[in-house]
């Protein structure tokens, strides 16, 4: 992938930096510790401006953010939780598990939205519960965006202060979000274990 990463943003530029950003929000596998680093590396090679770079990174990031957000919104909590009760056994999710995650961002509210946006891994997810929540657009918006430009500009300023050995840091930070995605499927996993050697008990018992 590091590869590929590489031939889209020599091709397109600060464009194919918003492009693939965008991406990285619908498809989190893509990592943004590797988009964005290459993106200030090529501002130290010349190839790129800096302030070109994080903006297209920020605005692609943003859109990707407003889709989940604005698709967990349309849905809404309570079609979400009717869908769970038929169809929740194999993403091992309740409907108390909504519940939980609605008062976890009740009480969190803003202060998640803009600290997840610097946790790879989360940076996508943390969307879904602001708009099941219902959380303003504005605020929504506003908390967002800086969140975005402060995780692009940090990661391009390392990618431009590293120069060419960039990929000695972009490289460790690209593990931590697949870690994290990682550790996400691991947990779904042992859930779903847990699950069916209750409905297991159960059954016996009954």
């Amino acid at each position: 992938m590091d590869q590929w990463i590489e031939t889209v943003l020599e091709q397109f530029g600060a464009f194919g930096v918003g492009m693939l950003m965008l991406l990285e929000n619908v498809f989190p596998p893509i990592p943004s510790e590797l988009v964005m680093p290459w993106a200030g590396y090529s501002v130290s090679q010349g190839q790129s401006s800096f302030l070109a770079v994080v903006i297209s990174g920020s605005l692609g990031s943003f859109a990707g953010a407003w889709a989940w957000y604005w698709g967990a919104r349309r849905i809404g909590k309570q079609r979400l939780a009717a869908w769970v009760d038929q169809h929740g056994a194999w993403l091992t999710i309740s409907r108390d598990d909504i519940d939980r995650v609605d008062r976890w961002f009740g009480e969190w509210g803003a202060a998640a939205v803009l600290l997840c946006r610097l946790v790879p891994g989360l940076r996508t997810l943390i969307s879904v519960p602001a708009g099941f929540a219902e959380m303003p657009p504005f605020k929504f918006s506003v908390y967002t965006a800086v969140g975005t430009v402060a995780w692009t500009s940090l990661l391009a300023v390392i990618g431009w202060w590293l120069g060419k050995n960039y990929g000695d840091l972009a490289g460790p930070l690209s593990w931590v979000s697949t870690g994290v995605i990682a550790l996400m499927v691991a947990i779904w996993l042992y859930r779903l274990v847990q699950q069916r050697r209750m409905r297991a008990r159960s059954t016996t018992h009954g």
